[in-house]
């Protein structure tokens, strides 16, 4: 069982209970090692559900333990993708959002999760998930995005600062091993990306996300998975699919995200055949983080609609 890191601040961060519901597992798809965590339900309810969750880039299962504490009734199931956390990267295979998909095809496969699983993805998980059902149509009943890429990010005005990161991954890639390495594990870098990023006024919830950040955005393979995982995180988006995504959808979005800006979260909701936008106010990149009791109210409440 993995131990849960509950803190030490003052602001309650995880319930007592969650380390009781934790269960750490290993299996292997197309014979790439993933490493997963299944969080069981404090009680089975008539709403139980289980939720497949793929978390962001260069994060891991840890980022969404948050909004899995706050759904004591549901069953859940974290891995980290391959390249990412304690998973293997493939090993002849591009890191791009089609293999992501056909990664999550493999396994749900290996553990015989049908199509009454629910499908949560957060950030580029969001592209990883959303591709998925379109190229997958009735594998899963219902589909939740946490902040959602819903635009082009390479375009608008956040298109340059995403042309820098595209030079400084690369730049590392190319870099002595050594030199690449450290460049992309820099904690002074990491720091400031998580500065950026966090918008909430608690002292504690923000040295948590620091922290959460420190520990675990460092945690991936390789240079070269790595790279080819940031290409497939910027050169793909939610929209691109919107319109085949014809089962019931879910958007949780932030005010203040400033990666995904809240403007094409409206757009993406009108675009879609059977979506629901909920946004979360005062709030940016991190709702898993930063507010994971209203993110898991609005999928408790939008679960029991679509029960049927």
């Amino acid at each position: 069982m993995e131990k849960v890191d509950t803190g030490s601040s003052r602001t309650p961060l995880f319930s007592g209970a969650l380390a009781a519901r934790t269960r750490a597992e290993h299996t292997d798809v197309d014979d790439t090692r993933i490493a997963y965590w299944v969080y069981e339900p404090v009680r089975v309810t008539p709403e139980t559900r289980t939720i497949l969750v793929v978390h962001g880039f260069r994060g891991d299962h840890h980022g969404l333990l948050r909004v899995a504490d706050q759904l004591t009734e549901m069953r859940l199931i974290m891995p980290d993708l391959p390249g990412f956390g304690g998973s293997a990267a493939f090993g002849a295979t591009e890191h791009s959002v089609a293999a992501y998909g056909g990664f999550l095809s493999g396994f749900m496969a290996a553990l015989g999760l049908g199509p009454d699983t629910v499908l949560l993805g957060h950030s580029f998980g969001s592209i990883v998930a959303s591709h998925f059902v379109a190229a997958n149509p009735g594998a899963v009943a219902e589909l939740i995005l946490v902040n959602p890429i819903a635009a082009p990010a390479l375009e608008g005005p956040k298109g340059l600062m995403t042309k820098l990161a595209v030079l400084y991954y690369e730049a590392a890639a190319r870099l002595p091993q050594g030199l690449g390495l450290a460049l992309l594990r820099s904690q002074a870098i990491v720091r400031v990306m998580s500065v950026t990023m966090a918008k909430t006024g608690d002292k504690d919830i923000r040295r948590f996300v620091h922290a959460q950040h420190s520990s675990y955005f460092s945690a991936f393979a390789d240079r070269d998975s790595l790279l080819q995982a940031f290409k497939a995180s910027v050169g793909n988006n939610v929209s691109e699919v919107a319109g085949q995504l014809t089962l019931p959808v879910l958007l949780i979005a932030g005010e203040k995200d400033e990666i995904a800006v809240l403007a094409d979260q409206h757009k993406l909701a009108a675009r879609l055949p059977d979506g629901t936008l909920d946004v979360i106010p005062g709030v940016g990149h991190l709702i898993h983080y930063e507010t994971p009791e209203p993110a898991a109210r609005y999928i408790r409440r939008f679960l029991k609609d679509h029960a049927a």
